[in-house]
């Protein structure tokens, strides 16, 4: 079946990096758009970034514009997450996303599989 497992979270002071990565097993990496959305508690998932099936194109939100950059790596069937400059207002659980689908969507509801999440708290 397809999973896609986060890593790279963790606690980190305001200012920090953390690089968050998603490996994913039972499907056809190159074939999905992958996407990073985060929760804090009490809020609604947004959409952090998002990275074209081959990569060309990356579409971020404009809290990570300039701080985060999303790639991926296919042969590695893996997507990262690299954030830095972190802020207080970045804590949250991270989600890693797949979508077959081509048309970009900054919505949670294209995607077709997530991964469990990953904890990132910035500390000031």
């Amino acid at each position: 079946q397809v999973q896609l497992v986060e890593s790279g979270g963790g606690l980190v002071q305001a200012g920090g990096s953390l690089r968050l990565s998603c490996a994913a097993s039972g499907l056809t990496f190159s074939s999905y758009a992958m996407g990073w959305f985060r929760q804090a508690p009490g809020k609604e998932r947004e959409f952090v970034a998002r990275i074209s099936r081959s990569g060309g194109n990356t579409y971020y939100a404009d809290s990570a514009k300039g701080r985060f950059t999303i790639s991926r790596d296919n042969a590695k069937n893996t997507v990262y997450l690299q954030m830095n400059s972190l802020k207080p207002e970045d804590t949250a659980v991270y989600y890693c996303a797949a979508d077959r689908g081509i048309l970009v969507d900054f919505t949670p509801f294209p995607y077709n599989y997530w991964g469990q999440g990953t904890q990132v708290t910035v500390s000031s």
